[in-house]
């Protein structure tokens, strides 16, 4: 690997603040703490800083020569609400808060690539160091760009990563088009008439109903969508009754969507409507029925994925720049997408060898509460960030 040797040398230092942040987690929109460390650190590099996008988004400008061309680099700061596993020394030391992501992971690489950026200025225009809230479903890339990020930082493409657990360390995975699904959630009411258990017909109950509608939904994906389409509709929470003897008023339904598309997200919640209509007014149910879209699909842009195949391909190899594989999981990376060319990438993080004595024995996947970032990226992720930024400024425009 091609890594450069001042961000090796300064590796440790950036080690101990991506522990500290892992020590301190912050859930969206409450990132004060770590929006400090990371203003902090630009500071004494010597790097403007702007705050308060999106609330609690920090933006850094590392500016060199004359050229009016930019560049932006993302790295997302929130925590997951949930309670840690691990007991070593970086443990989470908020109960019920967790960087379970490897958010402090992301924070740390761009950080450590900002000081180098800033010391060496191997470039001819401007690199914006976005560090961004709220990826945990609040949506913080919209906030950023909603108080006007791209109006303040004009920038010609953006650039975001993801730690991967599954591919070894030392390598890279991206693909042209969808990377991650759009997520939508939904929620069905279905309204019958209570009874005495024993005497179910004086009612209508809507546990039979929810359940068939459940099960209807599953048709949507098989007989609605094309074959090679893919999508996922998950019922996640069903609530219904207080009694055991006691027939409902109302059972209420809610779950996820996920497309790899947006023309499938619009048919799906057309498709769920009438489906959950059309099943409650065979019983003689009501039904209402909410579908909030939320994060969009994740759709990498053909120039900048090839770019970015070739600069990572430069650092570690082409053979370990893999083909990556969609994911069902979604990413609010993809208003940056949407409103600039860019590219979404991800750099493996290992199995789980790299935990240090104290972690705990569940795997170290994400979202897990076993889960530990492996700082012997940072270095790497680091390397790529700076030879981003500098082939993009030196590449025709």
């Amino acid at each position: 690997m091609n890594l450069i040797e001042p961000i090796l040398a300064d590796a440790a230092a950036i080690t101990a603040i991506r522990r500290d942040l892992h020590a301190h987690p912050e859930l969206c929109f409450e990132e004060t703490r770590t929006a400090d460390v990371v203003a902090r650190c630009l500071d004494e590099w010597g790097i403007p800083i702007h705050r308060g996008l999106g609330k609690t988004g920090v933006v850094g400008i590392v500016r060199h020569g004359t050229s009016r061309r930019a560049v932006g680099l993302r790295a997302d700061m929130d925590a997951l609400p949930m309670t840690e596993f691990n007991r070593f020394a970086h443990a989470s030391r908020h109960a019920g808060k967790m960087h379970a992501c490897g958010h402090d992971g992301h924070t740390a690489m761009l950080l450590a690539a900002a000081k180098h950026l800033a010391r060496q200025r191997n470039f001819d225009g401007t690199v914006y160091l976005i560090f961004q809230p709220a990826e945990e479903g609040g949506g913080g890339a919209k906030a950023m760009i909603d108080d006007g990020l791209f109006e303040r930082f004009p920038m010609e493409a953006v650039f975001g990563a993801h730690n991967w657990p599954g591919y070894e360390v030392g390598s890279f995975g991206v693909a042209v088009g969808p990377m991650m699904a759009s997520a939508s959630t939904f929620r069905l009411v279905v309204r019958g008439k209570g009874a005495h258990a024993a005497l179910a017909y004086l009612g209508v109950d809507p546990v039979p109903v929810a359940c068939q509608t459940v099960m209807a939904w599953q048709t949507i994906v098989t007989r609605n969508l094309r074959a090679m389409e893919a999508a996922v509709i998950s019922a996640t929470m069903i609530r219904a009754g207080e009694a055991t003897n006691v027939i409902p008023e109302s059972a209420e339904i809610q779950g996820t969507v996920r497309t790899l598309s947006n023309e499938a997200v619009a048919l799906i919640e057309r498709r769920m409507r009438e489906v959950a209509e059309g099943i409650c007014a065979a019983h003689g149910a009501q039904s209402t029925f909410e579908f909030t879209r939320g994060y969009p699909v994740t759709v990498n842009h053909a120039a900048e994925t090839e770019f970015v195949r070739r600069v990572l391909g430069q650092l570690v190899g082409a053979d370990r720049v893999r083909a990556f594989e969609p994911t069902m999981g979604a990413e609010d990376f993809s208003f940056f997408l949407e409103a600039r060319p860019g590219c979404y990438f991800v750099i493996g993080n290992g199995e789980g060898g790299h935990r240090l004595p104290g972690h705990g024995e569940g795997p170290c996947t994400l979202h897990n509460p076993n889960y530990d970032f492996n700082d012997e990226l940072i270095p790497l992720g680091a390397t790529a960030w700076v030879r981003i930024a500098e082939q993009w400024l030196a590449a025709p425009r």
